[in-house]
């Protein structure tokens, strides 16, 4: 079986693909091409994933490229992990959202739909050349903003494209531990919502739900990431869960400033770091594994610290250090390919699922995965705070991909104004005009 990974040289790949050197199962993928418009990056990520694969028997094959339909052509499965503008376009949302007193994070906020807006129109030609090139491949969507992208991809490739995040499985991983669940894989969790704004609303193991037991332990609540940041009287009142993400709405002032108060923007820390590593390994001799992983580290280690910082939620657990998104995506091809039934929490088109949402947005929930693809369970209806929230940012993303389309600079005003996240639609048009002056992605804007 072939996986294209296309952003090849980004700095993640190797998780994906030490995630393939340990799946040994009949039907496994045996051949990854990766795909980058960088050669270098490609060959550095190359050089990595050569050393894991060191001492492995029949380690997938990997080979490199910068030609886009060589790499679509024959794959059964692509992995879509591109960043447009690169990280030095991510420092740059933070800088101009920053300077205007509102939120440049990638995926929320100014920044999101700013990364949004360069992004939409290279995946939208993505999707139609793999309709040309490889009608049949499946295509797992981790560029970012991961909901607004799948959905951008999905009027071209329908339900072939399902997009994934390593957030939910975060979440509930670390709940049923703080519960003493044996085996995460047993629990059953009520997660619903858009990418990056989801809530988890139960936790049920053998029919029984026992998230009602976590919400009543104050210590309990206290003692996980999550609980640390949003505090255990807010998680009380909402009588759910919120994904991390939701710190930056329901925090907000206390995020901007922490944000501008810091020496470095996320985005400027992860593109200063990751040019070190990619000049490492530049020199013949370095140690590619060792200064991946070292570089790793640190990344995972300062996640939203400026958040952490703000609610003193400490530092992040050892056991949250690992990623998950590789072990998503893998389970995710095994049962497509295999039709090995797993329950995954993804990125889908909604169908009837959430009634305040027409069918063809993109939503976040559990859903059955076999050899037919991606199928939303049903769920209870949002509480009416979730539905205004869900319901708003919905329909910011649906101006995005009405600017991506038609190149309206009004429709990219209109999608930051009416963001819960900026505060004036005159901020929202000087938002339209920095962008546009840093980024060389936006000159479609009239």
């Amino acid at each position: 079986m072939r996986l294209t990974i296309l952003g090849g040289g980004g700095f993640r790949v190797p998780l994906v693909y030490g995630a393939l050197l340990a799946d040994r199962a009949a039907g496994r993928v045996t051949r990854v091409v990766l795909h980058d418009l960088d050669a270098g990056r490609l060959s550095a990520v190359t050089r990595v994933l050569a050393e894991q694969a060191a001492g492995v028997p029949d380690a997938p094959e990997v080979t490199a490229t910068t030609d886009l339909d060589e790499a679509l052509r024959g794959a059964d499965f692509l992995f879509s992990a591109i960043r447009v503008g690169g990280l030095e376009g991510r420092a740059d949302d933070e800088r101009v959202a920053l300077a205007e007193g509102v939120l440049g994070q990638e995926t929320v906020g100014a920044g999101g739909i700013a990364y949004g807006l360069r992004t939409v129109p290279v995946a939208v030609d993505i999707a139609r050349r793999v309709a040309r090139l490889a009608p049949d491949a499946w295509v797992i969507n981790f560029t970012n903003p991961a909901g607004l992208v799948t959905e951008a991809m999905s009027r071209t490739l329908g339900d072939r494209v399902i997009g994934i995040c390593d957030s939910p499985v975060g979440l509930g991983r670390r709940i049923a531990r703080v519960l003493g669940v044996a085996d995460p894989r047993e629990a059953w969790i009520d997660y619903v919502g858009l990418n990056h704004l989801g809530w988890v609303r139960g936790l049920r193991v053998g029919g029984r739900d026992l998230l009602p037991r976590l919400l009543a332990d104050t210590d309990l609540l206290g003692s996980f990431e999550e609980g640390r940041l949003f505090g255990p009287e807010w998680l009380q009142a909402l009588g759910a869960v919120p994904n991390e993400y939701l710190h930056y709405y329901y925090f907000n002032r206390e995020t901007v400033r922490a944000y501008q108060e810091a020496e470095r923007t996320r985005g400027a820390f992860l593109r200063d770091q990751q040019a070190r590593f990619y000049e490492e390994m530049r020199r013949p001799d370095a140690e590619a594994l060792l200064a991946w992983e070292r570089t790793r580290n640190e990344r995972e280690a300062t996640y939203m610290a400026e958040n952490r910082e703000t609610a003193d939620a400490g530092e992040r657990d050892a056991d949250d250090l690992s990623g998950g998104y590789e072990k998503v995506a893998l389970a995710l091809m095994r049962g497509i390919a295999r039709d090995e039934r797993a329950t995954l929490i993804l990125n889908v088109r909604n169908g009837h699922t959430l009634p305040v949402l027409d069918p063809e947005a993109v939503i976040e929930v559990p859903c059955l995965v076999d050899a037919s693809g991606a199928h939303p369970f049903s769920v209870d209806p949002l509480p009416g705070h979730a539905t205004g929230l869900v319901s708003a940012v919905k329909a910011v993303e649906r101006e995005v991909l009405a600017a991506a389309g038609s190149g309206s600079r009004r429709d990219a005003v209109k999608a930051f104004a009416l963001h819960p996240l900026v505060d004036s639609v005159n901020v929202a048009r000087r938002l339209v005009d920095g962008y546009t002056a840093v980024h060389p992605g936006l000159a479609y804007l009239r």
